[in-house]
Order: structure tokens, then sequence, then C-alpha cells
């Protein structure tokens, strides 16, 4: 009896941690009164602007109000057209928490959760194509169309070999990229890879993945404080079932919940040097 008693304290415990943040982090995280939660609407796997009143929606929308909520604050959404616009928006400090994917590029300037929500990244290629498998794309000569600083494309960059990159502003100006040009392949999240291969009679999407890109939210380095609140947040909304509630909420495919990450100590930094829009 005394164990049970024990174990409802402890999970009692970890849930008001959760709903009610401390004095420190909600300072930290919203500074000015105000959540500004950035978002990257090129992902449409996240980000959705509504037809009537063209308002966002989307899973990262409801996880940001829900964080807004939790920290007792408004909250105000700050739009991006690309990853890249977003991830280096932090040196303005246009943003107090960004929904993004952690790479080990981005780390040095934001402090990431373990991921949220997971989405295989892979390859499209051309009709007739030689190119079978994931493997067959790093060799010499062939030519990669790529968003540029795209998560992907940052994973990509430190572990193609051979291939060359070419990169483009957007999502969709990869696509054309790919096309105008005749390229051997386009990267880019298997979900608009599908999408994309409609477009395209005869193109392929390669079986499997050169990576699962691991959304994650994060903050400016140095809210230690701030950082520690949103790495419970996101183990709470994956075992809470936030997450998936969220994706069959907004009928999204291709995307999975992240598996639980153990806690750390505080005197270890679990947001740099993972690998992942």
């Amino acid at each position: 009896m005394l164990r049970f008693a024990t174990v409802l304290i402890l999970v009692l415990s970890a849930c008001a941690t959760t709903s009610q943040a401390p004095s420190a982090a909600r300072s930290e995280l919203a500074p000015t009164g105000k959540l500004r939660v950035g978002i990257n609407v090129q992902n449409f796997l996240l980000v959705n602007k509504e037809r009537s009143g063209g308002e966002y929606s989307g899973i990262a929308v409801d996880l940001g109000r829900e964080l807004g909520k939790r920290l007792g604050v408004s909250v105000e959404l700050v739009a991006f057209d690309t990853a890249g616009k977003l991830a280096d928006a932090v040196k303005s400090g246009a943003w107090d928490v960004a929904f993004l994917g952690n790479e080990p590029a981005r780390a040095n300037e934001i402090a990431f959760s373990a991921a949220y929500l997971e989405i295989e990244a892979g390859y499209l290629v051309p009709a007739d194509s030689p190119i079978r498998t994931i493997e067959d794309v790093d060799r010499e000569g062939v030519r990669v169309a790529v968003s540029a600083k795209s998560a992907y494309d940052l994973y990509l960059t430190r572990n193609l070999q051979r291939a060359k990159l070419f990169r483009a502003p957007t999502v969709d100006a990869s696509y054309e990229l790919f096309v105008s040009d005749r390229l051997d392949a386009l990267a880019g999240l298997k979900p608009r890879l599908v999408m994309d291969a409609e477009k395209l009679p005869g193109s392929r999407v390669l079986e499997g993945r050169f990576s699962a890109v691991q959304q994650s939210i994060g903050t400016p380095q140095g809210r230690l404080s701030g950082a520690k609140y949103l790495r419970e947040f996101a183990e709470d909304a994956k075992a809470s079932g936030f997450v998936a509630k969220a994706i069959e909420r907004h009928a999204v495919r291709g995307v999975s919940v992240a598996p639980p990450t153990p806690a750390l100590s505080d005197g270890l930094d679990s947001t740099r040097g993972r690998s992942a829009y």
C-alpha cells in the first residue's frame, strides 16, 4: 500500500511539472509576457492555413497553443516560409520557441527538446532512372535537388560522399529545379515526394529512407530553465497521446510519434548532436 501511494505521488508530481510551468521557465520562454511561436509554413505536414479567415492550424500550431496554455500566456504565431529562415531568425530574437528539425548545425544557437514526431526523408527519381536504391544515389555524377537549409539538406551535406547537391530556395523550387535541369534525384520528405511523383509520369519514390527527420521544439541557447521545461513538455505530449491525437485530428499521413526519450540529469545537454526540416 505504501509503495502504491509513493508511485501515485510520483505520477501526480510529474503531471504537475508539465501542466504548471515553473516561473523561471515561464520568464525565459515568454520574456515579453506572450509566447512567440516560430512555425515553418512550408512544412504542410505540421502547418496549414485555413481557407476561411486565413488562420494557421496543424500539429505544430496545436502544440504551440498547448504550450502557451501551460505557461499561462497568450500565443503569437510567427510564420516563416522556409525552415532555413526560421532557424536563422534565432539570431534576431524573432521567436521564443520554434518547431523545426533538430539538426547539429542548428544546435549551437538553438536548444532543442527531443523529437516529438518523425518524418521519413527519401528520394524521387525520374522515369527510366537507373537508380534503384537509396545507396545508388551516392555515386559520382549523380545530381540531387534539395531545398536549401532544410534538415535533410543539412543531413545530406554531412553524409553524401560522391553525389552533388543542387540547392533551391524552397521545397517547390527544388522540385522545379529537379524537373527543369533534368537532375538525377530529388531529396525531400516522403509524403511530399509521393505528391510530386503524381505530377511526374513514370517517376518513382525509392523504397526506404536516408534519414528520419526529428521534429523538435527549440528555444535560444542559454535559456536553461526554459529548455528543460521544453524537454519535459515534449515527452509529456508524446506520453499523454496529445501528439497522436493531433496527427489524427489533422489527418496527416507519413508521420509518426517519436519514441520516448529517457530523462537526463540537469547537468547534461540533450539538445546537442541529435540528427534531423
